[in-house]
């Protein structure tokens, strides 16, 4: 059988289906766990702006967690259970953070918040890059840019309808003055989507584990084709900057709509689901731009993007609520070029045997480095906020400073992709 009729077999065919749709079912998850959702529930328990930004960034910090996939992947393991046991587990943890106000405990509770968001994602990043190479197997490498386009519309389109539903009734439940039934009907939601993905997961052929050829590599060699790959070290230094400039901000975003702008839930959702729809509009095309130059010239534009999308946040007031729409609707076109290119650039400069191992050490690195950026983030909102949103005598919302540095981070980041990755080699390709 030849690789057109692989792929086109009724296994490779349910696969893709299934991984599309699971795609989308654990981005609802994900969109439940983040930005005003989690925001809302940390407010609820009496948790400081700073601090919901230093968890809100946590994500970042578990990245650096993907370095035990490296061990992982060299064992002979049953990929499909041991990636469906895993996954249902963190899902679960999730659901877990929405019983959190109903404890019948008062102290401690920023600790086992802090518990259940790490090993929550900690269980996500360790599997994450086997996921999606197990996962990718059953796509065709000619078709991956256009797969990933379809895949990211269809859960940004299902994600926008279901965060939109979820906005509404959760407003209605806050302004009934029962914010904890809220809390109960979102718990509820993870788990139904928890079991969606489990369905969803099981569609996907199982790696054929006689068959599975496992690599002794040692310390050398992986150091050797990753952090002392001279080719790969300017993406390592850019996946950096570009954490640096996310978790410098995006991380403290959601209580300053929810707090200090004072925008409804549902509102915010209307936001989201007007931005993903340009989202959604400009995937494919973006896509389209990368195959056509490169995946850093397309990295290199949606930094640009970014830029202006933090200068439209850096004058966001109160009587400017409405440049928050601005700035989100940028910042997911940004994420619209960003998603796709950033990991396929390092299938680039990368064998094809290392690939696990390159992406675990470049997004841990970045991730390390992200939540640094946090911390001394969370820094600077206390200071503001503790005098009175002023600094330098000049009244400002801390966001707005954490938007000017993530700006100056990310000219710092486009520039380097164009003097040391685009000049340095323009037509970057993969050969898997």
């Amino acid at each position: 059988m030849d690789t057109t009729d692989i792929f086109n077999s009724k296994d490779y065919r349910r696969s893709r289906n299934g991984y599309n749709a699971f795609c989308a079912f654990e981005y609802m998850i994900s969109l439940l766990v983040t930005d005003a959702f989690l925001a809302k529930l940390l407010l609820n328990l009496g948790i400081s702006d700073s601090l919901i930004g230093i968890i809100s960034s946590i994500v970042s910090l578990a990245c650096v967690f993907q370095f035990f996939s490296i061990i992982i992947c060299r064992r002979r393991l049953n990929t499909k259970k041991t990636i469906i046991t895993f996954y249902m587990l963190w899902e679960f943890i999730f659901m877990a953070l929405y019983l959190i106000p109903f404890l019948p405990i008062k102290n401690g509770i920023k600790i086992i918040i802090m518990i259940l968001i790490i090993l929550g994602y900690f269980i996500k990043n360790v599997f994450s890059n086997i996921l999606f190479r197990w996962a990718n197997a059953y796509v065709s490498p000619n078709e991956r840019a256009v797969f990933s386009a379809k895949k990211e519309i269809i859960s940004l389109i299902s994600g926008t309808i279901f965060t939109i539903a979820v906005g509404f009734i959760f407003d209605k439940f806050e302004k009934t003055g029962n914010i904890d039934g809220g809390f109960i009907f979102i718990a509820i939601l993870i788990l139904i989507l928890t079991s969606l993905c489990f369905i969803t997961l099981y569609m996907i052929k199982n790696e054929d584990i006689s068959e599975k050829k496992i690599i002794k590599k040692s310390v050398s060699d992986i150091l050797k084709n990753t952090l002392c790959n001279k080719k790969l070290i300017p993406v390592i230094f850019y996946t950096v900057l570009w954490y640096m400039t996310t978790y410098f901000t995006t991380g403290f975003i959601g209580t300053f709509k929810t707090s200090d702008l004072l925008i409804s839930l549902f509102l915010i959702q209307v936001i989201n689901m007007i931005a993903n729809a340009v989202r959604i509009f400009v995937s494919v095309p973006f896509g389209r731009f990368s195959d056509k130059t490169s995946f850093a010239n397309g990295i290199e534009l949606s930094l640009v993007i970014a830029a202006v999308s933090f200068i439209f946040l850096f004058f966001t007031t109160k009587t400017t609520w409405y440049f928050i729409i601005i700035y989100t609707v940028l910042f997911a076109i940004t994420q619209a070029g960003i998603n796709q290119n950033s990991f396929n650039i390092v299938y680039c400069y990368v064998n094809k045997e290392y690939i696990t191992e390159a992406l675990s050490v470049v997004h841990g690195i970045g991730g390390l480095c992200g939540f640094g950026a946090s911390i001394i983030a969370s820094f600077i909102l206390s200071y503001i906020q503790e005098n009175g949103n002023r600094l330098f005598g000049i009244n400002v919302y801390g966001q707005q400073i954490l938007a000017l540095i993530s700006f100056v981070l990310c000219i710092a980041a486009t520039l380097l992709v164009r003097l040391a990755i685009i000049k340095r080699d323009p037509k970057q390709r993969h050969e898997i």
